[in-house]
């Protein structure tokens, strides 16, 4: 008996490769457009003049219309404000801290806030507001 060894040849389809990788695409294009940012509902106030800031390095402290505070989306009370930012201005003194506040928050509220600040030196402060145009 004369048997003769079958060699198998290896072979990768190639059709649906097409199809993996437009599916790759388009679920890297969606986990690309999730917002990870957490944002307080509030009403801006206006203003005629404002500078814009890069939101790269900005620690946010957003102030709602009943005088709530939440740093970068996160219910906060002073103590924290105070604790956060200290350890920001230790680790990155170059970082900027935006107050967000809606247009109904009582002043009191707000300069609770900047009395922090003050008493902490932090110089790099901006309020964000809504521009005009």
């Amino acid at each position: 008996m004369n048997l003769k060894e079958r060699r198998k040849q290896f072979f990768i389809p190639l059709n649906s490769m097409s199809d993996v990788a437009f599916l790759l695409l388009i679920f890297i294009m969606l986990v690309a457009l999730i917002n990870y940012r957490r944002e307080i509902k509030i009403e801006y106030p206006e203003a005629k003049t404002a500078l814009r800031t890069s939101a790269e390095k900005n620690l946010e402290i957003w102030i709602d219309g009943e005088g709530g505070i939440y740093l970068d989306g996160i219910p906060a009370g002073r103590r924290e404000v105070e604790d956060s930012t200290a350890a920001l201005y230790r680790t990155a003194p170059d970082t900027r801290i935006h107050i967000i506040a809606d247009r109904n928050t009582p002043y009191e509220k707000i300069a609770g806030v900047l009395e922090i600040l003050q008493i902490l030196q932090y110089r790099v402060v901006s309020f964000v507001v809504k521009d005009e145009f």
